[in-house]
Formats: C-alpha cells, sequence, structure tokens
C-alpha cells in the first residue's frame, strides 16, 4: 500500500517539528562558594557548551563585580577607596546598589548593604575565622562604620563616593541578581522556557517540558540543616510560571553560645544578631533580586513586623517560625494566593 503525497507531507511535517522541539537539558556548576543550575528547553541547534560558558561567564562577572571574597573585586576596591573619592562602577553593581540603598530607605535601615563591619565582627564576613560575642564598644565602633544614608550615588557617571570607613556587602542580594542574569542570557540566547538556580535563589520562566508550570520544592528548616535527607525533608511544593523565589534561614550560618543562638542576620540597627525565632523566610517576586533581598528584611524585622511590612506592600512572603520542638508557618495573603494556585 503506498501512502498518498498528503499523508506523507503531513508525516514529514510531524518529523520536523518533533526534531525542531525543544529538548529539556539541565546544565551545572559552581560560583560563589556554592552550585548552580540551570533546567532548560533548548532548541535541537541550540549549542549547549555555548550556553553553558555563557552561563558561567555572567556568574563570574558577578563574583568579579561584588565579590567580598575577591581581593580585586569592584566591590572591595570601592570598600578601600580612599575617603572622598568616586568611585565608577559596572553597570551591574551600579543596579544592586541602587536597588539595595531603595530598599533601605522602605525598611527605615533594616535593611543596609553597609552592614559588612557588623558582620565582619560577629564573625560571619569575609576571611572571618572564628565566632565570638564581641563587646558593647566593639559593636558601637562598628556602627559607627555602618549607615546606608551616608552613600551617594551619581547615576549620570554611574558612580558612588565613598565616604570613608564604609564598606558595603551585597550578600544578601548579589546571589539573586546573579540567577536574574543568568535568566537574561538564556532568554537573549533564545530559551524561553527554563529554571535558574543559584545557590537556593530560583527564577523560573516559561514552562516545563510537559507544559506545567515548574514545581520547587521549598525544604523543612531541619531538612536544609542536614537532619533529614529523605522527601520528608520537603515542606511545600510551588508551581511557578514567570517567578521566583528565594528562601533565607537561620539554619546555614550560626553558632551558639552559652545557650543562644547567633545567626548570621545582623540587624544594622542595634548591631546584635536577630534573637526571634523565624526559622525561615521565603519570598516569590518576578525576579530573584527582589526576592533574595525582601527575605532579609522580614528575617530582620521579624514574625510580626516584617509579615506586617511585606502585607503593606502586597508581597508574597512565607515565614517558618520554631515552635517549641517544631515548627509553625505564617504568610501573607499575596503567598496563599500563589501558593493555592
Amino acid at each position: 500500500m503506498t501512502a498518498s503525497p498528503h499523508i506523507a507531507s503531513i508525516a514529514l511535517t510531524l518529523l520536523l517539528a518533533a526534531c525542531a522541539a525543544p529538548s529539556p537539558r539541565t546544565l551545572r556548576g559552581e560560583t560563589m562558594g556554592t552550585t548552580w543550575s540551570a533546567t532548560l528547553l533548548a532548541p535541537a541547534r541550540a549549542d549547549i557548551a555555548v550556553i553553558q560558558r555563557g552561563i558561567q561567564a555572567e556568574l563570574d562577572r558577578v563574583v568579579a563585580q561584588m565579590s567580598t571574597y575577591e581581593r580585586d573585586s569592584d566591590l572591595v576596591r570601592f570598600n578601600q577607596a580612599t575617603a572622598g573619592s568616586w568611585q565608577v562602577l559596572p553597570p551591574g553593581f551600579f543596579t544592586v546598589l541602587e536597588q539595595a540603598l531603595a530598599l533601605a530607605a522602605d525598611s527605615g535601615g533594616a535593611y543596609d548593604p553597609t552592614v559588612a563591619p557588623l558582620v565582619d565582627l560577629w564573625g560571619f564576613g569575609a576571611g572571618s575565622r572564628s565566632h565570638r560575642i564581641p563587646g558593647e564598644a566593639e559593636i558601637e565602633a562598628a556602627r559607627a562604620r555602618v549607615g546606608w544614608r551616608r552613600i551617594e550615588l551619581d547615576a549620570r557617571t554611574r558612580s558612588v563616593r565613598q565616604p570613608g570607613g564604609v564598606s558595603i556587602d551585597l550578600s544578601s542580594i548579589a546571589k539573586g541578581f546573579a540567577t536574574d542574569e543568568v535568566g537574561r542570557h538564556l532568554e537573549s540566547s533564545g530559551i524561553r522556557d527554563y529554571l535558574v538556580e543559584v545557590g537556593g535563589e530560583l527564577r523560573a520562566r516559561g514552562l516545563r517540558a510537559d507544559g506545567q508550570p515548574w514545581h520547587v520544592a521549598i525544604e523543612r528548616p531541619d531538612a536544609a540543616a542536614g537532619a533529614v535527607e529523605t522527601a520528608d525533608q520537603v515542606e511545600r511544593v510551588l508551581l511557578l510560571r514567570d517567578r521566583s523565589i528565594a528562601t533565607s534561614g537561620d539554619y546555614r550560618h550560626a553558632f551558639e553560645h552559652e545557650g543562644t543562638r547567633y545567626t548570621h542576620h545582623i540587624d544594622p540597627r542595634s548591631g546584635w544578631p536577630v534573637q526571634h525565632h523565624i526559622a525561615s523566610v521565603s519570598t516569590l517576586a518576578r525576579d530573584a533580586l527582589d526576592a533574595d533581598a525582601i527575605g532579609t528584611v522580614v528575617m530582620v524585622l521579624g514574625p510580626d513586623a516584617g509579615l506586617a511590612w511585606a502585607e503593606r506592600r502586597g508581597l508574597a512572603v512565607r515565614i517558618v517560625v520554631r515552635d517549641g520542638d517544631g515548627f509553625a508557618e505564617r504568610m501573607t495573603r499575596a503567598f496563599a494566593a500563589e501558593a493555592a494556585r
């Protein structure tokens, strides 16, 4: 039996479409002392090796600009600059600093990109070797060097003025920005459907190969600390499309002294690590940069003030609070609405 030309034409069309259909690929690498991954639907013609190199180049660029660990980064050079000098910043660095300062103003200083002296004092900064409880005089001396209002920007020249003694730390926002940069790189390469993860910050665009939104699991705080290594570590699964999510917690970087737990989340207004019972904060936003930084604000403000701050702004925020031997979940209306989808 001979197939009709019409049937043969349809078969050829379907075959060509199948060959051209994007196929899911997962790329992985390392950056910022952690790992990254990108699951994407790549067109058949896409050069995966080129895409991987491009992703790594974007991440390396963020490190070169904003790392506190790289001695020749643009951020370290600013921190060491002469008092009164103006430093021209790369576009990415300037954008992130602008966003950080805007959030500092909006949060009443609960978020402060100049908190580095306090982070270092408590042993959580670059080059710190041990943790200890500093004296009040040391805390006050470090606080004297903290203050986002001291930072002056000149958008016309893309410059920032070093007032003297100010040290910027963008750790709470740079990873989110890096996640967004990877996403933008993929989009510029013609990839519209992807899930990017950089050290726990995620950015999702488009859909999975099966036409469903991306499935993202939020870990239990005790699981994230390594206490659980089974499926029980998954506390909640969200469906993401054209959204980003960031989760920050008190379980990754902390130490105990005489029965008190001290985390790396420093309140720049007091000079002390936060002392409330939030175990983790998860934030949904369009961009990972915003989700990353908003989580820090809520963590510093605490469960009541933090959720109230987020609620007033219509932000999608979920917190997990330590409650005796377990955990209790609280969330804003915006987060509840997205989680119900």
